[in-house]
C-alpha cells in the first residue's frame, strides 16, 4: 500500500483529523486583552517579541498565581489550535490545582498548510531561529510577567508539536528543566520536509550515541544540566511509528549517560507501561510511557478522579491522563519528587535500609528539625508520607533492587532537598521470566506485540519481528510486566 504524500504529517490522517475537528466544533480564538488584566482565562498576548517564526501566543494563569511558580509551554498538533489544546488536554485542571501558568504557542496555515509546527525544518526549529526562537521569546515574556521560577519551566507537545518539543529541549536545555514528547519524533530527526516521512513511518537505525549527538549538536558547548524527558507513545500509532518512542528513549538516555535499560517499570491504567531510566542520584531522568493499543494522539482520561483529565476529540484518545503523569514526573504536584524539592529544609541524613523481606523494605533516617513529615521516593516516584523517621514499603517483587531517597516536608507542605539514594534488594529468588513462542499474528492477538504498517513489533521493546502474518514465528520473553523482548536464541 502506497503511503500518502507528506506535508508536516500524513495528509490523509491530517484531513481526517480536520474533518473530525470541524464536527467537534473547534473554536479559533480572536484577540483579547493581555492576560495580566484577567487571570483564569485563556488570553492572547501580542508584542511578546520580534516573533521570527510568525507564531501566535496564548496563555493561561489561575487566579491568584503566586510569584516563583512553574511555567508550562504546550504545543498543539497538526490541524489543531491553542484553544483546542487548552480545552482537551487537561493542563488547565492541573494549573488550577497545583498553581502554574501555561503558554500555548499557535501556528497556522501561513506557516504550514496543515498548521503543523515545523519540527523538520532546520531554518525554523534551531536555537535562535524561526518558530523555536518565537517560543523562547514567549517564555521570556511570560516568565517576566508572572515572575516564574526560571528553574521550573517545562515544554510539552503532541505530534508535530511533540517533534518541536524535542527540538526545543535540544535547542534550549538552559531554558527548559523538562519536557514531554507525546506521539512525536526525536530531536532533529529530520532537517528537511522531504526527510520527514522517513522519521514518521520507520526507524532510522541510529545508535543511541548518534541520537544523542543530535541533541549535543543543537547547542554546541553546552554541558548540562539536561532536561528530564517524558515520552508518550501508542503501540498502534500508524501516523508516527512506535519506533519513535524507542528512538526518543535512546536519544535522551544517551544524553543523560544512563544507558537504555530501565531501572524500574510499572503498569498504569489505560494499558500503559511506564519505564523509568534514573540518573546517578536515583531520580528519573527519562520516562517512557507505552500505551498498548493506542493510535495517534494525546492520551486523556475524562472524569473527576484525581488522576483523570481532559476530554475526547480528534487526536484526544480516552486511555490515561498523560498530563497528570507528566506533571507528576516534573514535580508540579508540589511533592518535589521527580524534579527536586523547592523547600528550605535540608536532606535527611543517615538514610539506612533497616530490613528487607521478599516483598518489603524498611528504611530509617535521622530527624530533620522543622519537619512535619517526610516524603519517601522509590525509583523517583513518591510512595509514602510518614510523620516519623521510619517507613516500610510493601508489595514489592522478590529478589529485586530498588533505589530510595527521602525528603523532609515543612508545616506549609514545602518539600526540602532529597537525601542521597540508598539501594535495597528484596529477599527471595527472582521469578523466572515467561516465554511465549507463536506466530506473529497470534502474538499480536495475545497482546504481546502490535502491528504497524504491515510489520509486527514486540510490546515494550518495540523490536521488529517481521511481517504481520502466520508464517513467521518468534519467541518473546516477558522481562517485566507487559515488556517483551525477542528471545529466539533461548529463554
Amino acid at each position: 500500500m502506497r503511503l500518502p504524500t507528506l506535508r508536516g504529517f500524513g495528509r490523509r490522517a491530517a484531513w481526517a483529523a480536520a474533518l473530525g475537528a470541524l464536527a467537534a466544533g473547534l473554536v479559533t480564538l480572536t484577540p483579547l486583552a493581555p492576560a495580566a488584566e484577567a487571570a483564569g482565562t485563556l488570553q492572547q498576548v501580542t508584542n511578546f517579541g520580534s516573533n521570527p517564526g510568525n507564531l501566535t501566543m496564548y496563555e493561561y494563569a489561575p487566579a491568584g498565581l503566586p510569584a516563583n511558580a512553574p511555567l508550562v509551554v504546550a504545543l498543539h498538533g497538526c490541524t489543531q489550535s491553542a484553544s483546542d489544546y487548552h480545552t482537551h488536554s487537561g493542563w488547565q485542571k492541573f494549573a488550577d490545582q497545583w498553581g502554574f501558568a501555561v503558554v500555548y504557542p499557535q501556528t497556522g496555515t501561513a506557516n504550514n498548510s496543515l498548521s503543523c509546527f515545523s519540527w523538520f525544518d532546520s531554518a525554523k526549529d534551531a536555537r535562535g531561529k524561526g518558530e523555536a526562537a518565537s517560543v523562547a521569546q514567549m517564555v521570556d515574556h511570560a516568565a517576566a510577567q508572572y515572575g516564574s521560577d526560571r528553574a521550573r519551566i517545562f515544554v510539552t507537545g503532541l505530534s508535530a508539536g511533540g517533534g518541536m518539543t524535542a527540538d526545543l529541549l535540544a535547542d534550549y536545555p538552559d531554558v527548559f528543566a523538562g519536557g514531554a514528547v507525546d506521539s512525536g519524533l526525536p530531536a532533529q530527526c529530520a532537517t528537511t520536509q522531504a526527510a520527514a516521512s522517513g522519521c514518521q513511518y520507520s526507524g532510522q537505525n541510529l545508535t543511541p550515541k548518534q541520537w544523542g549527538d543530535k541533541v549535543r549538536g543543537s547547542y554546541p558547548g553546552y554541558s548540562g544540566p539536561w532536561p528530564r524527558v517524558a515520552i508518550w507513545q501508542g503501540t498502534s500509532d500508524t501516523t508516527v511509528a512506535p519506533v519513535n518512542g524507542t528512538e526518543l528513549r535512546d536519544q535522551w538516555t544517551d544524553v543523560w549517560g544512563v544507558g537504555q535499560t530501565a531501572t524500574a517499570t510499572q503498569n498504569l491504567t489505560g494499558n500503559t507501561t511506564e519505564s523509568i531510566y534514573a540518573d546517578a542520584a536515583g531520580k528519573p531522568a527519562v520516562a517512557l510511557f507505552s500505551v498498548s493499543g493506542m493510535a495517534h494522539g494525546l492520551a486523556v482520561d475524562p472524569g473527576s478522579g484525581a488522576d483523570q483529565c481532559g476530554s475526547t476529540g480528534a487526536y484526544y484518545l480516552d486511555t490515561i491522563c498523560s498530563s497528570y503523569h507528566t506533571a507528576k514526573f516534573w514535580g508540579l504536584d508540589r511533592s518535589g519528587g521527580d524534579s527536586g524539592g523547592g523547600g528550605a529544609l535540608p536532606a535527611p541524613s543517615s538514610v539506612t535500609v533497616a530490613a528487607t523481606t521478599d516483598t518489603g523494605v524498611t528504611l530509617s533516617w535521622n530527624a530533620v528539625g522543622g519537619a512535619a513529615s517526610y516524603k519517601v521516593y522509590r525509583d523517583g516516584a513518591a510512595v509514602g508520607s510518614p510523620t516519623g523517621t521510619t517507613y516500610t514499603d510493601t508489595g514489592l517483587s522478590a529478589g529485586t533492587s530498588y533505589r530510595y531517597t527521602v525528603a523532609a516536608v515543612d508545616a506549609a507542605g514545602a518539600v526540602g532537598a532529597a537525601s542521597a539514594p540508598v539501594t535495597a534488594t528484596t529477599t527471595g529468588a527472582v521469578p523466572a521470566p515467561k516465554c511465549y513462542t507463536d506466530n506473529n499474528y497470534n502474538q499480536v492477538r495475545a497482546g504481546r506485540a502490535h502491528q504497524s504498517g504491515g510489520y509486527t513489533y514486540a510490546n515494550g521493546s518495540n523490536q521488529n519481528m517481521g511481517l504481520y502474518n502466520v508464517a513467521i514465528t518468534h519467541t518473546l520473553k516477558e522481562t517485566s510486566p507487559a515488556y517483551f523482548v525477542l528471545a529466539d536464541s533461548g529463554c
